[in-house]
């Protein structure tokens, strides 16, 4: 972890972490972690790259060739290494290994208004590092077979499930399937 944030700080200016606020378990707030992958302003210049959203309906933000994002940042998206530093997050409550995804304030915001039973029912268990969504296919899904598995997730919980979505992860991290 330590080579991976020296790698980032040489690559590019600014922190090698990056945190952003996310809406968790019960709708508590939270700040996710994970390696920064994208230029220091990548915040800020959301709003001028939403005309280029390729996520139908516009929950999730998704471009596949985003400018914002740096060379060692696109190696860290594809192998998911830069998900690592959410460990953290575990270790502190926030999170659990297995889950739906955390989302940001943005898209959770637009789920919410576009479908408010799903939006509660994803709420109830823990955020994830990894989940449904991660072996499912990842960016090839839209927000809405997303919500599907995480809400089936949700009410169909089993810790058999939670082993085997733990086990089928590195497969589908080393094969890049899904990733951007």
């Amino acid at each position: 972890m330590v080579a991976i944030a020296l790698l980032i700080r040489m690559n590019s200016k600014g922190p090698a972490l990056f945190r952003q606020l996310r809406r968790g378990y019960r709708g508590e707030l939270f700040w996710v972690l994970k390696y920064r992958t994208m230029s220091i302003d990548a915040e800020q210049r959301l709003g001028e790259l939403e005309i280029h959203n390729e996520s139908a309906g516009g929950v999730l933000f998704k471009l596949k060739n985003d400018p914002r994002v740096t060379p060692i940042g696109q190696f860290l998206r594809r192998t998911s290494l830069d998900e690592l530093p959410q460990l953290i997050n575990v270790l502190f409550g926030e999170m659990s290994l297995v889950g739906p995804r955390p989302l940001q304030i943005r898209d959770s915001d637009k789920l919410l208004a576009e479908n408010p039973v799903a939006y509660a029912r994803r709420l109830e268990v823990m955020p994830g590092v990894t989940g449904p969504w991660q072996i499912g296919g990842r960016s090839e899904l839209d927000h809405v077979r997303m919500i599907e598995l995480d809400v089936e997730y949700a009410k169909n919980w089993s810790l058999t499930r939670d082993l085997m979505i733990l086990l089928k992860t590195p497969i589908v991290v080393l094969l890049r399937k899904g990733a951007y």
